[in-house]
């Protein structure tokens, strides 16, 4: 008796993507579907109901595995997960890393329970996603870039952005303008520094090193920061906070200090969280769209299971969201 493999072979498909065929998942293309189902009928291929129900456990569901599952990001990033696998009909898992550790996550893949991932967690490296990703189990990236077969990738333009902020101050007449990065080996951080340093340059302003410090993208930690950027005795009169969360860490500290943003500082985040919008003053913020990241990811993955291998790396816009905190007016620096 023929197996679905068999299908699937002289379709000149993936085993998932005949799988899905035969299910009649509108995922598939119908041309593709009636060539399946052919397939299937001239080789009198007839489904085992316990191996269906196993492979049914599998194909409908994708694994989603996160860094961190705390933060407005990634709520507005799984909620287009989740929005689009409801509307193609598939069941997304989410998990993440613990204490720094993706064995577990690894593990789910090499165990061969989902059709695919969506993968945005930098613990995991290039070689163990390289090493797992196949023709049966295809991967997306979000926010970076693998050079490896069946990995596949939809990013924000994180350096647009910050080029963007940055431009935004400088057109404003600002020039000691500082930046708050997140950790040093964050990809988010090194494409939001770029973007900065390339604004500055093509303004003819030197760069000033004393002028950028690091947190961990956290409001704690953005608060610790403006203490810090205000301790060398040259402070900046603007600050670009490569997240949001970081930078209304520092609209506390700087109040704390006695300045006001933005009369003595003016102050640009990155995401445009919820929050933006209700701290006193609002944050002008770059908006990277966070939903349709997720949905996107979610879409691609569904093209590839459905035959189509012909995807290329999707890079979606930023935009910069002008409010209160980027001031209207140019000001003086402060002097230590």
């Amino acid at each position: 008796m023929a197996s679905l493999k068999d299908v699937a072979v002289h379709a000149g498909v993936s085993v998932s993507t005949a799988s899905l065929a035969l299910r009649e998942d509108p995922a598939v293309k119908e041309v593709t579907r009636q060539r399946i189902r052919r397939v299937a009928d001239e080789l009198g291929y007839r489904p085992n109901g316990i191996a269906r129900d196993l492979k049914v456990k599998k194909t409908d569901m994708i694994a989603v595995l996160l860094h961190d599952l705390g933060g407005p990001f990634y709520s507005e990033l799984l909620r287009g997960v989740q929005d689009r696998s409801h509307q193609r009909g598939f069941t997304a898992i989410v998990a993440c890393s613990a204490k720094g550790k993706s064995s577990a996550m690894t593990r789910l893949l090499l165990e061969n329970r989902v059709a695919g991932a969506i993968i945005l967690d930098p613990v995991i490296d290039e070689s163990e996603i390289s090493s797992v990703a196949s023709e049966d189990l295809p991967i997306v990236v979000l926010d970076r870039e693998i050079q490896a077969p069946h990995v596949y990738a939809v990013s924000a333009d994180h350096e647009g952005g910050a080029f963007k902020a940055t431009t935004h101050l400088l057109d404003r007449g600002y020039r000691l303008i500082g930046f708050l990065g997140g950790p040093e080996d964050s990809f988010h951080s090194r494409m939001r520094f770029e973007g900065y340093r390339r604004a500055l340059s093509q303004a003819g302003v030197d760069f000033d090193g004393d002028l950028v410090c690091y947190g961990m993208f956290t409001e704690d930690s953005g608060y610790d920061a403006g203490f810090r950027l205000f301790a060398n005795g040259r402070h900046p009169d603007a600050i670009f906070a490569a997240n949001d969360e970081m930078a209304i860490g520092l609209l506390r500290s700087l109040e704390e200090q006695g300045l006001s943003v933005p009369d003595d500082v003016a102050l640009v985040g990155f995401d445009d969280i919820r929050l933006t919008q209700y701290v006193s003053p609002a944050l002008t913020t770059v908006r990277q769209p966070m939903y349709q990241l997720g949905s996107d990811a979610v879409e691609q993955l569904f093209q590839i299971l459905s035959g189509n291998a012909d995807i290329e790396s999707v890079m979606l816009s930023t935009e910069l969201v002008i409010r209160q905190s980027s001031g209207v007016t140019p000001r003086s620096p402060i002097r230590g």
